[in-house]
């Protein structure tokens, strides 16, 4: 059974959120604030932390990143009512794997969930299986060991982005549509009504193309995305 840990402080959402995921075979543990949140975050194994950004006594956005500096492989869901650009890409940079606005329907929810849980499962690799690797310009990943680099310096990235620029490097010069890319990235086949994979293009581009290095993931206005060489 897996773990959920809920951190809420609304009773409603908090009542809501439990008896669904209740009624869908996980176990759900709660906190009313931020601090309790962060003690058990870190004294207990959960497979998926659903978090609150606006909490009582901590916020969200300091519980995620008392999280990642102890705990970097726990997934995290961001709940927000504050669903503007510069509000996601804030709660995105604290360590959170993806986030939902308020309010939102339940199968949405259990929608990211799955989504999530199935991006944290262990992956089994046979001895047989082949060392892949994907190249752009001086942009190298290795999927076995899954590094990247660029001009041999490593890039830290999270696993949504990880999976996001594997897809770009699979599909070089092919257009790729938010539809296409939320389905395979997100494991869902329905609009989410959000501006998510606008937001973790962005943030791939700045951890991909910092410090002067040549432009590679290309917006091509009405249809998608590209990777390519300019």
């Amino acid at each position: 059974m897996k773990k959920v840990l809920l951190i809420e402080d609304e009773s409603s959402v908090i009542a809501f959120i439990k008896k669904g995921l209740t009624e869908e075979g996980y176990e759900v543990s709660v906190a009313l604030d931020g601090n309790q949140g962060t003690q058990l975050a870190l004294t207990h194994n959960y497979d998926l932390i659903i978090l609150d950004i606006m909490l009582p006594n901590k916020n969200g956005l300091d519980v995620c990143r008392d999280i990642r500096r102890h705990n970097k492989k726990t997934a995290i869901l961001f709940l927000t009512a504050l669903g503007t650009a510069e509000n996601v890409v804030l709660g995105l940079e604290t360590g959170a794997d993806d986030y939902l606005v308020k309010p939102f329907k339940f199968i949405e929810l259990l929608a990211r969930v799955k989504s999530l849980l199935r991006r944290t499962e262990p992956i089994q690799v046979s001895k047989s299986e082949e060392i892949m690797r994907y190249r752009i310009a001086n942009l190298e990943l290795d999927d076995f060991t899954k590094t990247v680099k660029r001009n041999e310096k490593i890039i830290s990235l999270t696993s949504t982005e990880y999976r996001l620029l594997l897809m770009f490097l699979k599909n070089q010069r092919r257009v790729l549509s938010r539809p296409e890319i939320l389905e395979h990235v997100w494991g869902v086949d329905f609009d989410l009504g959000t501006n998510v994979v606008d937001v973790y293009v962005n943030y791939l581009r700045k951890k991909t193309e910092s410090k002067g290095q040549p432009k590679l993931i290309h917006t091509v206005i009405g249809m998608g995305y590209v990777m390519k060489e300019e």
